[in-house]
């Protein structure tokens, strides 16, 4: 099948997962700019959330831009992916309201984690599905970004499970500046 109705269907989830995310800020107690700065956590975690979706936006509409047709293996593995990603707004919630806990932080990074690892699965399956488009193939050939943010999550990890567990958080977000740098580190 073309790709176009899946494409505005993931955009719609992400718009929504955006939209509940900033809905769970809460508000300040008061109207002073200290109450405004004792929420800075749930801020900071919000924008690396907002970062992390709009990455996910980001990767997948540049992606989808050159495939011509997608199949059921498409479909499901992007379905998982946004369904973990999904979990976001709870997760930015957790986070902020722990968020100097490994628990905390590793489940959100977790998160991070799978939807990488997932993408993986539907690289492939985008490649079988659509096997004439050069392009795609040229595109998807090699798995570099998402090698990249694997060892970066996981050195994360290992950061915040010994000294600081916001690392992990901070990890995800060193992770999309990688991937965002991968076109000019690989040339």
């Amino acid at each position: 099948m073309e790709s176009e109705r899946f494409e505005a269907l993931i955009d719609a989830i992400l718009a929504i997962i955006i939209t509940i995310i900033v809905l769970e800020i809460p508000t300040p107690a008061n109207g002073s700019w200290q109450a405004l700065g004792e929420l800075h956590l749930e801020f900071i975690v919000y924008l690396i959330s907002f970062i992390v979706c709009f990455n996910y936006w980001n990767y997948h509409n540049n992606l989808f831009s050159i495939v011509n047709y997608i199949d059921y293996k498409v479909i499901w593995s992007s379905g998982l992916s946004i369904f973990i990603l999904s979990l976001l707004p709870y997760l930015t919630s957790f986070v902020a309201n722990n968020f100097h806990s490994f628990f905390a932080q590793s489940i959100y990074g977790l998160d991070f984690l799978l939807v990488n690892l997932i993408y993986i699965y539907t690289s492939e399956s985008l490649k079988n599905a659509d096997k004439g488009n050069i392009a795609l193939q040229v595109a998807l050939d090699k798995n570099y970004e998402f090698i990249a943010t694997i060892v970066t999550i996981i050195i994360g990890y290992v950061i915040g499970y010994f000294f600081y567990p916001p690392a992990i958080i901070a990890s995800c977000l060193v992770a999309i500046i990688i991937i965002w740098s991968m076109p000019y580190i690989t040339k």
